[in-house]
């Protein structure tokens, strides 16, 4: 049997775009997917603090250092520029793995999303 575990969190960024007329995802600074072990392409889950709504879609990388948070497509109705949102992805591992595993999480400054030396 295989559990759903958090494996990778960037806690508490901005939202600096949201674009409707995109096909879809979010575009995420590359050194923040970096830092959370967060590949181009994968399933994120993502809760605005701001609203409640919560939604998942897949990860495009975005410009090193921009501290760019873009909402793409449907999306884009979600939040607002300026919107507090903390972004999870998860995997499967048995309950025994899971015993050990830690996950990755990190808390850039939700004021320029960028990374803050913890």
């Amino acid at each position: 049997m295989f559990i759903q575990v958090l494996k990778s969190k960037i806690h508490r960024v901005s939202v600096t775009e949201a674009r409707l007329d995109y096909i879809g995802s979010i575009t995420i600074d590359e050194d923040l997917l970096d830092a959370a072990g967060i590949l181009a392409g994968e399933r994120v889950y993502i809760v605005n603090n701001n609203n409640g709504a919560r939604l998942d879609t897949y990860t495009i990388p975005g410009p090193r250092g921009s501290g760019v948070i873009c909402l793409n497509g449907a999306a884009a109705r979600l939040v607002q520029r300026g919107d507090v949102v903390i972004i999870m992805s998860y995997a499967s591992m048995t309950p025994e793995e899971a015993k050990d595993f830690k996950p990755k999480v990190i808390f850039p400054d939700t004021a320029t999303n960028r990374l803050v030396k913890q």
